[in-house]
């Protein structure tokens, strides 16, 4: 046999080797454990890329001074002026590290649900109903584990700082020291002066708004792909186009809820001078606003919300089809076998 043909078989055997490798793997791995992995990355890259929006959309929910009367180009600009690049990110760091657990789990939870609905009430079908109850006990779900780590995003996003300061007598100064260095420090400060109670500010408001808000964002969006041919099921743009619908109807309904909730976790933060109140449950926290703040303020920072929420939900919804497929993870039809065996 000559050198190159030992060669030839040799290459032959370790890519024969390396497959059986990978399908040794891919057998041993549970598929909650991909639909976890796939759920992470998908929330981390869709989080990361309207990161800016996000931080634009807190300050204006928050009535942050400056910034209540801007628009979202202004604010854009302003923050661009005063903070840098880095300020359109500022609380992103916070906010991947709480998606990532949260998208994975609510993505997981969603299909773990999804199958014991299956399994234990067989009368309501497969359809619309499953989706929608499946999609709204994750959410509850995925919010009860990762909150403290949205509080602590919303507290360093709520802050506004002239990081590059105003030029006087030809030295540089900064406005203000901030109130929280980090993540590590938000949720220290927060628990030491209010426990377990003080990480969980706002969890009411944030509970009544998941629930509705997951169960009809996966119900818009599994509705919509039965209703595609089955030979454009695997189109990336018809993916993100049910994605976007599905995040925009979802968040329409349940808006006035999560401004109610930033309101609650930022209150302590705002001098009296700027209306500063304390909401005890979400009812009065909505009677609050429209009294005091008009009912507008209900929906202040919609419009970003919309633009954000397009890309946002389209790209997570897309993202995780796509590292499911990656992953190898069996269609949703057969999830159910699989995960009896």
């Amino acid at each position: 046999m000559s050198s190159s043909q030992g060669s030839t078989l040799t290459g032959f055997a370790d890519k024969s080797s390396a497959r059986t490798d990978i399908e040794y793997i891919e057998s041993k791995v549970p598929v909650f454990v991909k639909e976890l992995i796939a759920g992470g990355a998908a929330g981390g890259f869709a989080k990361t890329a309207v990161a800016p929006l996000e931080r634009i959309k807190i300050l204006l929910q928050t009535r942050t001074h400056g910034f209540h009367s801007l628009g979202i180009y202004h604010s854009l600009k302003k923050l661009l002026k005063h903070e840098g690049v880095a300020g359109f990110y500022k609380g992103n760091g916070a906010s991947v590290l709480r998606i990532v657990p949260y998208a994975a789990l609510h993505f997981m939870t969603y299909e773990q649900y999804r199958v014991w609905i299956l399994d234990n009430y067989s009368g309501l079908g497969t359809g619309p109903v499953v989706d929608l109850l499946a999609g709204s006990a994750a959410g509850g779900t995925a919010v009860l584990c990762t909150y403290p780590l949205d509080l602590a995003r919303t507290k360093l996003a709520y802050q506004f700082v002239d990081t590059r300061g105003a030029v006087q007598n030809g030295t540089r100064q900064s406005n203000a020291n901030p109130a929280y260095t980090g993540i590590k420090n938000v949720l220290e400060r927060v628990y030491k002066e209010g426990g377990v109670r003080g990480l969980y500010r706002g969890i009411g408001p944030t509970l009544i708004g998941i629930l509705p808000y997951a169960g009809l964002k996966f119900y818009v969006y599994e509705e919509l792909k039965r209703h595609v041919p089955e030979e454009q099921q695997k189109s990336i743009l018809m993916r993100l186009s049910c994605g976007a619908m599905a995040g925009l109807f979802g968040q329409t309904f349940t808006y006035p809820l999560d401004v109610v909730r930033r309101q609650m976790q930022v209150e302590h933060l705002q001098p009296s001078s700027q209306g500063g109140v304390v909401y005890r449950g979400t009812l009065e926290g909505l009677g609050s606003i429209v009294r005091n703040q008009g009912w507008r303020q209900l929906f202040a920072g919609l419009s970003i919300n919309y633009i954000k929420i397009v890309p946002s939900v389209a790209i997570g919804f897309t993202a995780y089809d796509m590292m499911k497929t990656w992953l190898h993870v069996p269609p949703r039809q057969q999830s159910k076998t699989i995960s009896a065996a």
